[in-house]
């Protein structure tokens, strides 16, 4: 399999449907507009995301029944390399209503159907035949599927000497930390669920990092704080970037694009900080779009020269 910079891996991805409606209420039937259908789960966002900044990338996800060979045809629309693995079950929809009267968004997420061990396995073997520069592991863990799969990806991928960026919550992340990995990218709920002292100050937030980094569980810890920006926490470095002021009209995928925006620049040999520019700039461009838009490439770029970033 030919080399590429990037890899993402989705274990649980989704066929996400937005609409808008004038107001949510019970027992009537609620209008929508706006409709839309878009690849998601946390990996093929950042995927999708990185080649739209022109980036190279390819992302690898199970896909099952009609809704997974309709995510297949929505990759294929954007010209995104992918390696789908065929499985049994049907790949999840998740849906996303956006309510005109109150500017309210409300995520409805399903759970994702159960890999057979096969299935799991076929996933590591596409993985292993990938040869990456940058692997992303982005999202959660489908039904009854172990956390230890996250172990066994970071491990292989250490072995190779890649980059792994691992942007996930609980045991999946628990899992992955546990073999080491070059970043993580919590936001402060799931640092917070990794520190057993609770976290009450940014300075708590910085140290429960260090902690994980003292450990040799991940070199870098890329903590997104909303409208806060971001902070990128290293053994001796600590960068604090500014978030531009916008209007939000969607927060689906900001942590992707955040994730996305990071990589792409890591894959182009920019300095760290600049990472993190590209990576706040592209989770805020994705409040910018409706829906289950995502980043778009012009107001990332548009974003990037207004992102302040400090070092301490």
């Amino acid at each position: 399999m030919p080399a590429n910079p990037i890899v993402t891996l989705t274990l649980n991805p989704a066929l996400d449907l937005s609409a808008a409606t004038p107001r949510l209420e019970p027992l009537q039937k609620l209008r929508c507009t706006d409709v839309r259908r878009d690849p998601g789960g946390g990996g093929i966002n950042v995927a999708r995301v990185i080649a739209r900044l022109g980036g190279t990338v390819t992302a690898i996800f199970p896909s099952g029944g009609i809704s997974g060979k309709l995510l297949e045809q929505l990759l294929r629309a954007e010209a995104l390399s992918q390696i789908a693995i065929r499985t049994e079950l049907e790949t999840r929809e998740d849906v996303t209503i956006f309510e005109e009267q109150s500017g309210q968004q409300y995520r409805f997420v399903m759970p994702g159907a159960a890999l057979s061990e096969a299935e799991q396995g076929a996933m590591l073997d596409a993985f292993g035949r990938c040869d990456a520069e940058i692997v992303v592991l982005s999202g959660s863990l489908p039904q009854s599927t172990p956390a230890a799969i996250y172990g066994q990806i970071a491990k292989a991928g250490r072995t190779r000497g890649q980059q792994l960026i691992v942007d996930s919550s609980g045991a999946a992340l628990k899992a992955a930390l546990a073999e080491g990995v070059f970043l993580i990218k919590p936001n402060a709920r799931e640092l917070a669920s990794l520190s057993p002292q609770p976290l009450t100050s940014e300075e708590s937030y910085i140290a429960a990092a260090r902690a994980i980094i003292a450990e040799g569980a991940a070199e870098f810890v890329a903590l997104t704080l909303a409208d806060r920006g971001a902070r990128l926490i290293g053994r001796n470095q600590i960068l604090r970037a500014t978030a531009p002021a916008v209007t939000p009209l969607s927060t689906v995928g900001a942590g992707d694009s955040f994730t996305a925006g990071f990589a792409w620049a890591l894959a182009n040999k920019r300095e760290l900080a600049q990472c993190l520019r590209y990576g706040v700039a592209a989770g805020t461009a994705a409040l910018l779009g409706h829906g289950t838009e995502l980043a778009r490439a012009d107001d990332v770029h548009r974003l990037v020269r207004g992102i302040e970033v400090h070092a301490d």
